[in-house]
């Protein structure tokens, strides 16, 4: 399999790269200490067209592929994985269900504001005792003269709560299947819904730039013509958005970490420690070897990934490989930056330190590694 990048691939690389490096670099710390959203880079990214990368040009997007929305992400978290993540959350987990599963009214209704990033949506899966367990979820929703009731909570929705947020799509229990499991479906519930509220907005170590709170559904009514794909299916549906989901989340935990590489290698160059520049000393151009080697390695494992996506091959180990590879990657290269750094490492003002609070939750953020390691063994053929 070819690796090199298409022209077109490239160019979207390189502009994206130039606008992380000219437009988000300088300013996103400043939002980051605030704990603030960055609605002026978000608009501008929408602008650029980022936020409809992977969508037909009918539904409002670009027309381009998935592969083109990970290089966009890889690019972004180069500079900072707060904007990075609100980029991947409201394309995969925000629009992608729609255009995956909506009707024909569901689409021409969300999606060409999606697409433009105009509009934000959410994907309110994770529950405060259903996490890496999302079979057990306690949402229900019933169905009660033409309407879903819905009641719950969900926890750490990103995306959520922000202006320019319009809808949540929620999993919810809507009945029971033959054999008594829980059935779960999948219901779109627009912001400002009578009964649908906005919870604690948490207090993070890391993204401290992008919006995650707690969802809360009392009572919470919206037409039945609002339940997103097949009645009962909505399990299926979301293991399908994780599936791609973590090639995404995998090429932001390589821009992460080639991120630190850049940034240690710059530093290197500049420190100067016993007389010399540090770079010179083989105990740190050994260190950022390693670091380069790891990054190198985890882009070819998402490449890998979204190639078998898009040609429509089984890719679930690979997205499970890529996601794993990528996020111990990025959490070993944002400790090795810190030590390369010493002291300024870890003072906040310096991007690196940003790095080190930011990757610890690529390794838990859509499937923990424990999950990532649990879906490579049974596709393998080991007993579940």
């Amino acid at each position: 399999m070819a690796h090199g990048l298409s022209a077109d691939h490239e160019d979207l690389r390189a502009t994206v790269e130039k606008f992380a490096r000219d437009e988000v670099a300088p300013v996103i710390g400043d939002f980051y200490e605030r704990g603030a959203f960055p609605y002026d880079i978000v608009a501008k990214m929408g602008r650029m067209g980022l936020f409809g990368l992977p969508f037909p040009e009918e539904e409002g997007g670009m027309g381009g592929d998935y592969f083109a929305l990970c290089l966009a992400l890889e690019e972004l978290a180069r500079a900072d994985s707060s904007v990075a993540i609100t980029l991947e959350a409201g394309v995969s987990l925000g629009a992608m269900p729609l255009h995956r599963f909506g009707s024909a009214e569901q689409k021409a209704r969300w999606l060409p504001r999606l697409c433009s990033g105009e509009a934000l949506g959410a994907f309110g899966l994770t529950e405060p005792g259903a996490g890496s367990d999302a079979s057990a979820t306690s949402t229900t929703a019933r169905l009660v003269d033409g309407e879903w009731v819905i009641n719950g909570t969900k926890s750490f929705i990103t995306n959520s709560g922000t202006d320019i947020t319009a809808l949540v799509t929620v999993t919810a229990v809507t009945g029971e299947r033959p054999d008594g499991r829980p059935e779960i479906s999948t219901i779109i519930v627009p912001s400002g819904t009578p009964g649908f509220s906005i919870g604690q907005k948490y207090s993070k170590v890391g993204w401290n730039a992008s919006d995650t709170n707690e969802l809360v559904f009392e009572d919470c009514r919206v037409p039945e013509a609002n339940l997103l794909g097949e009645r009962g299916r909505g399990y299926a549906q979301f293991l399908r958005t994780l599936d791609e989901g973590r090639i995404a989340i995998a090429a932001l935990s390589v821009g992460l970490a080639q991120g630190c590489v850049d940034e240690s290698v710059r530093y290197a160059g500049e420190r100067a420690a016993f007389g010399r520049n540090i770079g010179h000393y083989q105990a740190i151009q050994f260190k950022i070897a390693d670091m380069e080697a790891r990054a190198h390695t985890a882009r070819l494992a998402y490449y890998d990934a979204a190639s078998r996506m898009l040609a429509g091959e089984p890719f679930k180990r690979q997205a499970a490989i890529a996601k794993l590879v990528a996020s111990n990657a990025a959490m070993d290269n944002a400790r090795d930056a810190t030590q390369v750094f010493g002291g300024y490492g870890f003072m906040n003002e310096y991007p690196v330190g940003r790095f080190y609070r930011d990757a610890k939750i690529l390794e838990i953020g859509e499937g923990t590694s424990e999950i990532q390691r649990m879906l490579i063994a049974r596709d393998l053929g080991l007993p579940a």
